[in-house]
């Protein structure tokens, strides 16, 4: 199989020629972050991070001493930023608001989706804007038009580059980019034991019965590409498109990717659950892939894009080790 190279390997020369983030005479540094420039000044010193996926990722690049606070949380926080997390204030567990934000006086606010910004949440984007504060969202969620060839781990380390610049830690993100392009490499190179397709359903969780799975543009669909397996719904333009049991088996998976969100507590959020879920759905446990128990479970969380999702992509090449699927 042809190495996998990613195609976001930056340099401070790479930032200035292709503009995607400057800074100015001014002392504030400006990035572009889902069509609109996020300028603060820098470095920032209040950041907020809106779900854990954001938290992790900047505690790991070095940013917990310019955070001002951290919400919802889905699980516990991975042990090895544990000690820099209780360092920042937690403004909730549960669903960050414009009230419960506001508090701490933020610069900066970072989500990996654009859902955080509407009057549910925090409230816009241009309001934010207004009132001083940048708004930063994942470029997983939000890819360039302009830049269709970039998968998830790429637009990932645009995350880095970007949120190093904006808190002052331009180094450890460069630290962080390249491990992940190192493990990206490793996992490229992987011998598969078929010559046919290997089809890997990415189950997240099931919420009122409807299976929620990894489509093209996500992690997983990412992680899939790089080991060389289909990722059975790679074709649907969405992370993590609803679908029904019934499409679950037209796809016939030859494994089952289960996210383990048990700490999160909804229905269905733990491996085990999802189990019985697909071992007594008459629409799927029939599937070669349940009755021959060809599952592989991941953290729920890491199925985000985040500075932890290159982990889920090690736990994959070992399960498919483990499954027999590659040497």
């Amino acid at each position: 199989m042809q190495a996998f190279k990613p195609k976001y390997r930056l340099s401070i020369a790479f930032v200035a020629a292709t503009c995607f983030a400057s800074v100015s005479w001014a002392g504030t540094v400006t990035v572009e972050s889902c069509g609109m420039d996020v300028t603060v000044r820098a470095p920032a010193s209040a950041i907020v991070t809106l779900d854990q996926a954001s938290t992790e990722t900047m505690l790991g690049l070095g940013g917990a001493p310019r955070m001002a606070g951290t919400a919802y949380l889905k699980t516990q926080v991975a042990p090895q930023y544990k000690e820099a997390w209780e360092s920042v204030p937690l403004l909730t567990k549960g669903r960050p608001t414009a009230e419960i934000v506001r508090v701490v006086e933020p610069d900066l606010l970072v989500a990996y989706s654009g859902f955080f910004y509407s009057d549910q949440w925090v409230g816009s984007r241009e309001e934010l804007k207004e009132l001083g504060v940048g708004t930063y969202i994942s470029a997983v969620s939000c890819p360039p038009a302009d830049q269709p060839d970039l998968n998830s781990f790429d637009l990932l380390a645009r995350d880095f580059e970007n949120l190093g610049r904006l808190s002052g830690q331009e180094a450890e993100a460069q630290k962080v980019i390249a491990a992940q392009n190192d493990a990206i490499e490793a996992a490229s190179k992987l011998r598969l034991t078929r010559d046919e397709p290997i089809k890997v359903l990415w189950l997240y969780s099931v919420f009122e019965g409807t299976p929620y799975v990894a489509g093209g543009p996500s992690i997983p669909g990412a992680i899939s590409n790089i080991a060389g397996v289909e990722n059975v719904f790679g074709d649907v333009n969405e992370q993590w498109p609803g679908v029904s049991w019934e499409a679950i088996a037209d796809r016939e998976p030859d494994i089952i990717v289960l996210g383990d969100l048990s700490e999160r507590g909804s229905p269905g959020d733990t491996v085990e659950e999802k189990i019985a879920m697909l071992t007594t759905e008459p629409g799927v446990s029939f599937l070669d892939a349940v009755t021959k128990e060809q599952f592989i479970s991941v953290p729920g969380i890491e199925m985000d894009p985040s500075i932890r999702s290159v982990n889920t992509l090690n736990l994959f090449v070992k399960g498919l080790k483990r499954l027999g699927y590659a040497e």
